[in-house]
């Protein structure tokens, strides 16, 4: 045998966690050195770096909440209700938790915990990348994360890190065919944040074509079995009139089924789901379940807003719409770039939110034209539009962009095919530069 004829077989993969080793440790030392540019910035300021992260905006809602539970309300002079029935209870539970089993305050368990989900949450990115695009692309794809502009929420008391970690494993739980994993991790992330309902579509969406598909699958291979039937028993008819001429339609009848089992064997697919929604690994029931469990956190923490407020099945929104919250098609926020153009130095800023939804929107349909599986176009779709076209206050759209992570992985393909020299350069050029703007952002205005 030749060495062309013999067997190679694959390498094997390195542990799990081993394989994500160096999109992990990319990810802390960009945190890191935000964290570091921050504390010298402030210090600079006469501020203190952890009162930045922990006791700003909604770090300091979710607090009361870990504290002093739901009930909490703001009435404003213009007759707004702001009320902490707004904020989704799992961060402020965990933070609950963290307390009461060590000796951190409320504001420290929330940041604790913030850095443990942001580190899950990279984790989980490497996971769905590594497996959509292999590792290379995955470690591309955390780093990309970690940079973002306003990467300094995920080391916030903030609940986006764990947010994020919950819909990316639940993501990844999708993408292979662990349904009830998926259904339990998105009943999760809806009780983390609204956007949740983001993950529950994904879920649904590829479960429901996974369905539709076996079932024509399974009629289309009947159909073909009956005609295969019928051909071979009028070949068997036309061999009792002519032997020779039945021998040979036999024998055609043969290939024909043997070609049809090749081409059956052609079209099955390995454990997992693919990108097009077709049929799983899993059994039925298992999907069903995973698909049943999915919507259960965000609609039990709905309905309980609800009666507790009176206000029915629709009584959060009502809540939000004390927050001045809503949904409508984006109008607000186009008005809002429009102002911006009214006068010479705003029109700056206008022109940089205008490249920014276009740079976003054209991200997405270049994964769609790579072929992004199902789950992450689905996912990254409701994320956006939920975050783009809500009438939220509009300087925390780019926090509430930050879970659409899939939207970087055209950014992060294109990163993997530099070589890794060139490519750490410019990753390491983009964190100092997002470091930087980090310590300014929260040091000043931000973030909402």
């Amino acid at each position: 045998m030749t060495d062309l004829e013999t067997p190679v077989a694959a390498p094997p993969r390195p542990p799990v966690l081993r394989r994500a080793a160096p999109a992990l440790l990319g990810y802390a030392a960009v945190r890191a050195l935000g964290l570091l540019t921050l504390a010298g910035w402030s210090a600079a300021r006469g501020k203190s770096a952890y009162t930045l992260l922990t006791a700003r905006w909604d770090s300091l809602w979710y607090t009361r909440v870990a504290e002093l539970g739901y009930g909490y309300e703001v009435r404003l002079p213009d007759g707004d209700v702001h009320s902490n029935l707004a904020f989704f209870p799992l961060l402020p539970w965990l933070e609950r938790l963290l307390h009461a089993l060590t000796p951190l305050s409320y504001a420290g368990a929330g940041f604790t915990v913030s850095l443990l989900a942001s580190l899950a949450a990279a984790w989980g990115i490497f996971a769905v990348a590594d497996h959509v695009y292999g590792r290379r692309v995955g470690v591309c794809a955390v780093l990309l994360w970690a940079v973002l502009p306003v990467g300094i929420v995920q080391s916030m008391a903030y609940s986006e890190s764990l947010f994020t970690a919950l819909a990316a494993w639940s993501l990844y739980a999708v993408l292979t065919g662990r349904w009830l994993t998926a259904g339990a991790l998105a009943a999760l992330a809806g009780l983390t944040r609204p956007v949740g309902i983001a993950v529950v579509a994904a879920v649904w969406t590829v479960g429901v074509v996974s369905f539709v598909r076996e079932r024509s699958e399974g009629a289309r291979a009947g159909s073909e079995g009956a005609r295969a039937g019928s051909e071979g028993a009028r070949a068997g008819s036309e061999g009792a009139r002519d032997r020779s001429a039945g021998a040979r339609g036999q024998s055609v009848g043969a290939v024909r089924d043997q070609g049809d089992g090749v081409r059956d064997r052609g079209e099955s697919h390995p454990p997992g789901v693919r990108g097009d929604g077709r049929a799983l690994a899993a059994p039925p029931w298992r999907r069903a379940l995973g698909m049943l469990l999915a919507p259960v956190g965000t609609a039990a923490y709905v309905l309980w807003v609800g009666h507790r407020t009176g206000g029915g099945p629709l009584g959060y929104l009502d809540v939000q719409a004390g927050w001045r919250n809503g949904f409508d098609g984006g109008y607000a926020f186009a008005r809002f770039v429009a102002d911006k153009f009214t006068s010479f130095p705003s029109a700056l800023a206008g022109a940089g939110l205008t490249v920014g939804v276009c740079l976003l929107l054209w991200l997405y349909v270049t994964g769609v034209r790579q072929r992004q599986p199902l789950a992450l176009l689905v996912y990254t779709g409701a994320v956006l539009a939920l975050a783009l076209c809500a009438s939220s206050y509009f300087g925390s759209k780019p926090r509430l962009l930050m879970p659409a992570f899939p939207v970087l992985l055209p950014l992060a393909r294109a990163l993997a095919r530099l070589r890794t020299g060139r490519s750490a350069l410019v990753t390491a050029g983009v964190a100092i530069a997002t470091a930087v703007y980090g310590a300014f952002w929260l040091n000043g205005s931000g973030p909402p």
